[in-house]
């Protein structure tokens, strides 16, 4: 999920949103302190959320399963999602992992692993709503606020509208009340909505790929080695095809 906008970084420093935690750490730091410091939003199922008081979801799982491999503790933080990337810029934890998009605006900013999934913005409308790009002629579409898919459906020919929402609640209101023809969400994000509301909604084609990567410090090399190491142990042991099945009935991890 493609969100955040680097330009309010700034404004959103200034205004004191990112709480304070651990301090961004070196593997050899982190391998002696034993604890990985780890973020994530914790309200975007199926990837990071709380069941009760319990922090889990599919990236959960794979960073608790990453910290495993390296041997360390994790600990989590969680934290509005516009103020993630500021907060790991101000050394508040060491790895970010919340359904982050690589681009190229945030490559200047921070590194990022190699994709621990891939994905895209699908288009989610009522039946009979817009399915593909060419349906979206005259329609209005609603997007997440900071969505990094907003800077693409400014690209779109023809839409009458784009509407800016804070929540996928919010966007999903918006569809329902008839207020949006159609919103993006990122795919699995869909799916997961789509079951909550079953014959009321209908999904689309995928509009804009993406991969998601977990995301640390620029200057923190050895550290994001030995994530993408751990990455790929998951990935070939067996542990990230069985959390991803167990999450979304496929693996999905870029091919």
């Amino acid at each position: 999920m493609n969100r955040t906008l680097l330009q309010r970084w700034a404004l959103l420093a200034l205004t004191g949103v990112v709480s304070s935690t651990a301090g961004a750490s070196t593997l050899a730091a982190i391998k002696q302190s034993g604890v990985l410091h780890l973020a994530t939003e914790g309200n975007y199922r199926p990837f990071n959320y709380f069941k009760g008081k319990t922090l889990t979801g599919f990236e959960v799982d794979l960073g608790n399963a990453i910290a495993k491999e390296l041997g360390v503790k994790p600990v989590w933080t969680t934290i509005v999602f516009e103020s993630l990337l500021i907060g790991l810029q101000q050394n508040k934890y060491d790895l970010v992992i919340a359904s982050h998009g690589i681009t190229p605006e945030r490559l200047k900013a921070v590194a990022f692993s190699t994709p621990h999934y891939c994905s895209g913005g699908v288009l989610v409308s009522t039946p009979g709503g817009p399915k593909t790009t060419a349906d979206l002629q005259g329609k209005v579409v609603s997007l997440g606020v900071n969505t990094s898919y907003l800077q693409y459906a400014q690209r779109l020919p023809g839409l009458k509208d784009i509407k800016t929402l804070p929540t996928t609640n919010d966007q999903l209101t918006a569809v329902l009340t008839k207020r949006a023809d159609a919103m993006v969400l990122d795919r699995f994000n869909a799916i997961d909505v789509s079951k909550t509301l079953p014959g009321k909604l209908q999904l689309g084609d995928v509009i804009f790929p993406e991969r998601i990567g977990m995301a640390v410090q620029k200057n923190n090399a050895e550290l994001l080695t030995a994530v993408n190491n751990a990455l790929a142990t998951l990935m070939k042991n067996g542990t990230y095809a069985k959390l991803s099945q167990s999450y979304f009935g496929q693996d999905v991890r870029c091919k």
